[in-house]
């Protein structure tokens, strides 16, 4: 497997528009691998639990603070993952994994997101330093117009943290702030193929609408957090503990464990992570 590593290009857009797309992050074994685990009927589907949009609609979110030897962790433990967030993410002390979810926006119900920041909800948790931070979403199944891909507002994450408050089950972005970024920055659609992913700044705004498609829209989206960027209030201590990282080919090639209760996951009614 040939080494994955940014380009200077790369690298120049990210911190100008504060996301890069990159098309076949993953080979196709590697996520039809990732897609048999989410479809099964196992923790991963047990512990999901429902946000409700505006509407009504319900997304599905599975959500958990420790990476395995499961097939989920072993790509979130990946060189490729985690020297990337290392290459992107401002800071030089080590790369922690704060916490990944499994998005799960089944057809025909699932709900949308309003337009939102993720630095929006860490704030409430104390990091002092969202550059120090990094998103990376890894489509599971494709994503489109018509399920309900992810929508951002390009360079949106130069405008710093703006006010969050709830809307519905979910906290959303002052929609002033938010009108005034449409009206100065351009909105882009990310289309995406299964196994393409998607690295984002946790100022950049950024929503989705509901899947009114007859397709599923399934993502992984694992955090990453510099070790000497502390939250001041947040009950898992997993942003702060060293990935210890794995070579890429151990997604497919090492026996992989089940994911079990070790991982950590997030009940909902305990969810900080997304307040």
């Amino acid at each position: 497997m040939t080494p994955f590593q940014l380009s200077s290009g790369q690298i120049s857009d990210y911190n100008r528009d504060g996301y890069i797309i990159v098309k076949n992050f993953l080979t196709a074994p590697e996520t039809g691998k990732l897609q048999d685990i989410a479809f099964a009927d196992g923790l991963m589907r047990r512990h999901a639990f429902d946000l409700n949009d505006q509407t009504g609609k319900k997304t599905k979110l599975t959500l958990w603070y420790t990476p395995g030897n499961d097939a989920y962790g072993l790509l979130t433990k990946s060189r490729r993952m985690v020297e990337t967030a290392d290459t992107l993410m401002e800071g030089n002390s080590q790369v922690c994994h704060f916490h990944s979810k499994l998005m799960q926006k089944e057809p025909r119900v699932g709900g949308a997101w309003e337009w939102h920041q993720d630095y929006g909800y860490w704030y409430k948790n104390e990091f002092l330093f969202p550059d120090q931070m990094l998103s990376i979403m890894v489509a599971i199944t494709d994503a489109n117009k018509e399920n309900g891909c992810l929508q951002v507002i390009r360079g949106t994450h130069k405008m710093g943290r703006i006010e969050h408050g709830f809307s519905g089950e979910q906290v959303g972005a002052s929609q002033h702030y938010v009108d005034l970024a449409l009206k100065t920055m351009p909105l882009v659609y990310v289309e995406l193929n299964a196994g393409d992913a998607l690295f984002f700044h946790p100022n950049l705004l950024h929503r989705s609408e509901a899947n009114l498609s007859d397709n599923p829209r399934w993502s992984l989206i694992s955090v990453y957090n510099r070790a000497g960027n502390v939250p001041y209030n947040e009950p898992s201590k997993s942003s702060t503990v060293p990935v210890q990282m794995v070579p890429d080919e151990a997604l497919l090639e090492w026996e992989a464990e089940e994911i079990s209760e070790k991982a950590g996951f997030l009940e909902k009614d305990k969810d900080e992570a997304l307040k």
